[in-house]
């Protein structure tokens, strides 16, 4: 059945997807694919697919935040996708990751509203350790520089106590903060997929999100690079997972 916001069924026959929050990065990510075509574009939810060294992917933005992010989730799932990585951006929270780093995320912390809609508080936000393990490999394979550990997922990106709430998570040696994760872990996990999440960081730790932000859209080069090797851990995580599953 056509699903309702992402405009795909389940007549595709794809199980692997990477799940940027930018509907522009799609145009990145069909670079390293083959035979690519798109397929949909409701609101924040554009679609393509193609193949990566023979296997099927299907590229889909999410948009901002962790509602939207669930939806993708939601509606992946019904149409039978079995694996998802998202690849997003985050602002470090320790000293030590540069621009362009990459943070492989094992686990996130649920700040963010949407989870917490799905089941009480104290069920963990962890990625699928198959899927992980296989992003860390790509990482090292591919020779990019990644950090793996744990994420800040919250809810809102200007409200007032974001500086304190950054500073309080930094000193529980959390990574990055992004505003997907979380909803992608805990809503995945849920439903059977699993799920991974790579950030590229385009704030320094210390640095004022709003201005390095800006940096970022205006395509410093190392978070342009940062952007590339995300696309490229993902896209070969899930090529090795479709390996191993295909020796099952």
């Amino acid at each position: 059945m056509k699903q309702p916001h992402i405009c795909l069924d389940e007549t595709l026959g794809i199980q692997y997807a990477i799940l940027p929050g930018d509907p522009a990065r799609l145009d990145r990510i069909a670079e390293q694919l083959e035979n690519v075509k798109e397929l949909a574009y409701n609101r924040e939810f554009r679609s393509l697919c193609g193949e990566y060294r023979g296997v099927r992917v299907l590229a889909l933005s999410t948009g901002i935040g962790g509602c939207s992010a669930g939806i993708a989730v939601e509606e992946l799932h019904n149409i039978g996708v079995k694996a998802m990585v998202r690849i997003g951006s985050c602002g470090a929270l320790q000293k030590g990751i540069a621009l362009g780093d990459l943070i492989l995320v094992c686990g996130a912390v649920r700040d963010d509203g949407a989870s917490k809609a799905y089941v009480d508080i104290r069920y963990p936000a962890v990625a699928d350790p198959v899927l992980l393990n296989c992003c860390m490999e790509s990482a090292k394979a591919l020779g990019c520089r990644s950090h793996v550990g744990l994420a800040h997922s919250h809810e809102s990106f200007y409200h007032e106590e974001n500086e304190q709430e950054s500073a309080y998570w930094s000193s529980k040696g959390v990574l990055g903060a992004d505003m997907e994760t979380a909803a992608l872990f805990t809503i995945g996990r849920l439903r059977g997929v699993r799920a991974a999440s790579i950030l590229n960081n385009v704030v320094v730790w210390g640095e004022d999100t709003a201005d390095a932000i800006g940096g970022y859209v205006d395509g410093a080069d190392a978070c342009a690079r940062g952007e590339r090797d995300e696309i490229r851990v993902a896209l070969e995580a899930l090529y090795r997972l479709d390996r191993m599953e295909g020796t099952k």
